[in-house]
């Protein structure tokens, strides 16, 4: 069964891929008749072990919406569990006894319900007594089993997680920064709790099982014949009696927790990583976690040490809060003293203004520290800090760097009255008994920090090695106060050499990717600006019009700007408003004064001028999409990302291929062209 389970989940893996590239990537990574062979084995399999996961091809669950969620009380309350940093009392709470070493999963905890062998109810854990209803939303968990070979009523806990790859692909895929999301628990608690399980589909959510509640057999429904009947029919030899299926029978544990976890991976969970110990192999269990915690794909805060025998675990009862079958372990924190040397006021988009410890560099769980956020100005002001404190720091769940407490207490740091990124004054708000400290200016550069990311974007003025994180770094120490500041960051040398993060090397690499950028096309420039609507095809088009006279671009009225073929009256208002700002006007002179024009084509060039074309499939002589499309357009042709009626040429090397792009070119009789063919047509 176990090794049946492993080939379901690879072939779902082997076919969700093949699908995706077929479907949305407009390649075939296996011919139809092998996706249909494996589909069928698939088939087979899920039929054979009666185990179906929620992410099988052969399934097509519905996305459901919902107003709200319902509330509904447990069968039995969820209480928390005891805790301890020492390893020792976990040896000491086993004693004699066999125990179970396990992660402790940090993501929402939530119970499961199956009867028939079907999911029937998922609710979260709630205060412990009330949870809330989602069972829409736990379909869509990418390895939870939507049918289970048991055919009884089964009660489960575990918990939903989001693995870290995925969080950190998740927040890859935010482009602006703020709104990304601070920690996979926070992600996940969000996602299980959607009222729209196609969100919930999206953020990729595992079950991890970490407990058997209840396991109750059924009578199954053909089985009607009487015991005493049975036994007179066996006499009479009229009637043989097949032996009773498991799959209806209420499973023996023998007395074992590890049981309850090997019949449930038989049933298609995944469940949570344990290891068996006892009081003596307690110790050198916690340190392998140790270890093992440094790649751990899962987010943990611990451990839980669980008694094996369920009988005896039973007969010591429960407290007011704790089971005492069971404990958990929270790592010790490495501790270590410090000085703090300042404390850097970082402005953010929103606003607000957060405070970072910067102190003498110590090592802590294996890295050198030398920087703690402090949140707020309320947990600044308990801290009692003052610059040259003597402060202890460590990493809670050793990887978030904190400060512990002041040993000095001298509260002599002041808090400050003006915003580092523009100077403006600032304000201390209190919300809900917490204080912040908020930069109230509407015009401030940390509240536009996209605009500066836009600016500096490929298809902008192309800066090399200036992120987001960057910008507001620098933004923040008031480097940048508007575009031109950019081509001046040399003025502030030694203070980004000696930015955590950064030094020589790093400095002179974004010095060098900006004066690289000083060399430009108009195209380029009026992109950079974050004018609305006004994107690369646009803003080329514009400057084509204008023949790349950038002041005439500046001039320019809302008829004349109309007049440009695929620019309207809203195109054409919102560039006379910013061009009609003095601000602005200063803005762009200043970055004028930093750069010059290279043209982008003349007349005799733009000979693929009203011709538009769509790229599709991988590429041979160019090095992606990217740079054919940067030919076509700087030839005056125009690159979509649909086929239409408007499209002049689909450009794909598999000209036979049955991909949707393929199949719509067809039909609206759009020439499939390869890339030679192109370059054979128009280069």
């Amino acid at each position: 069964m176990m090794d049946k389970t492993k080939r379901i989940k690879e072939l779902i893996n082997i076919l969700n891929r093949a699908s995706k590239a077929y479907y949305s990537g407009d390649s075939e990574i296996i011919p139809n008749f092998e996706y249909d062979a494996l589909y069928d084995e698939l088939s087979s399999l899920e039929a054979e072990t009666g185990i179906v996961l929620s992410n099988s091809p052969t399934q097509s669950v519905g996305y459901e919406a919902a107003e709200s969620l319902t509330k509904e009380r447990h069968e039995s309350p969820m209480l928390s569990l005891d805790k301890t940093k020492d390893p020792q009392a976990l040896a000491q709470f086993l004693g004699d006894k066999k125990g179970l070493l396990s992660w402790k999963m940090d993501g929402l905890t939530v119970v499961l319900t199956y009867e028939n062998g079907v999911l029937l109810k998922a609710v979260t854990r709630g205060n412990g007594e009330i949870g809330e209803v989602v069972t829409a939303n736990a379909k869509t968990f990418v390895n939870l089993p939507l049918k289970i070979p048991f055919k009884g009523k089964l009660i489960l806990r575990g918990e939903a997680v989001i693995k870290y790859s995925d969080f950190k692909r998740i927040n890859s895929e935010i482009a602006d920064t703020e709104s990304r999301y601070k920690n996979p628990r926070n992600l996940c608690s969000g996602a299980v709790r959607q009222l729209d399980s196609s969100v919930t589909a999206k953020r990729c959510v595992n079950f991890i099982a970490f407990s058997l509640e209840s396991a109750v057999g059924v009578k199954p429904e053909n089985a009607d014949i009487s015991a005493a009947g049975s036994e007179q029919a066996g006499k009479e030899g009229s009637i043989s009696l097949s032996p009773p299926d498991p799959a209806f029978l209420t499973p023996d544990f023998k007395n074992s927790n590890e049981e309850k976890f090997i019949w449930l991976k038989k049933q298609g969970f995944d469940v949570v990583p344990y290891k068996t110990v006892t009081g003596q192999t307690t110790a050198k269990a916690v340190e392998e976690y140790e270890e093992e915690i440094k790649t751990f794909d899962y987010p943990s805060d611990g451990l839980v040490m669980l008694l094996d025998d369920i009988a005896y675990g039973k007969s010591l009862g429960l407290t007011a809060k704790f089971p005492r079958n069971s404990i958990a372990f929270k790592w010790k924190d490495e501790i270590a003293s410090t000085k703090l040397l300042e404390v850097e006021w970082s402005p953010s988009r929103t606003g607000l203004i957060n405070p970072v410890a910067v102190f003498e560099p110590v090592e802590l769980e294996g890295t050198t520290v030398s920087r703690a956020s402090l949140h707020n100005v309320s947990i600044l002001k308990g801290l009692k800090l003052g610059i040259g404190d003597t402060v202890t720091v460590y990493k809670a769940n050793m990887i978030i760097p904190q400060i512990a407490e002041n040993l000095t207490g001298s509260g002599s740091l002041e808090i400050p009255d003006t915003c580092p990124a523009c100077s403006g004054i600032t304000i201390l708000r209190d919300e809900n008994d917490v204080q912040t400290l908020i930069c109230p200016n509407p015009l401030c550069p940390a509240k536009k920090i996209k605009s500066f990311s836009d600016f500096v974007s490929r298809n902008a003025m192309n800066i090399d090695g200036i992120s987001e994180e960057t910008l507001e770094k620098f933004i923040g120490h008031g480097f940048i106060f508007d575009f031109s500041d950019i081509y001046h960051l040399d003025n502030h040398k030694e203070a980004i050499i000696n930015m955590p993060g950064f030094g020589e090397k790093s400095y002179n690499n974004i010095i060098e990717s900006v004066n690289i950028s000083r060399n430009t096309t108009p195209a380029r420039l009026l992109n950079a600006l974050g004018i609305s609507g006004i994107g690369s095809a646009n803003a080329k088009v514009i400057c084509r019009y204008f023949k790349g006279d950038f002041g005439k671009i500046m001039e320019a009225d809302e008829e004349e700007l109309t007049q440009i073929d695929g620019i309207g009256s809203v195109l054409a208002k919102a560039i006379t408003d910013y061009f009609g700002n003095k601000g602005n006007i200063a803005v762009v002179n200043k970055i004028l004064a930093e750069i010059t024009f290279e043209q982008e084509g003349t007349e005799n060039e733009q000979r693929l001028e009203g011709l538009t074309f769509v790229i599709t499939g991988s590429l041979n002589g160019y090095a992606n999409r990217d740079e054919l499309k940067a030919e076509i357009e700087a030839k005056g042709g125009r690159v979509a990302g649909s086929v239409s009626k408007k499209t002049s040429y689909l450009i794909n090397n598999d000209a036979l291929s049955n991909s949707s792009k393929n199949k719509k070119a067809r039909e609206l009789g759009v020439p499939v062209i390869t890339e030679e063919q192109y370059i054979e047509m128009f280069s």
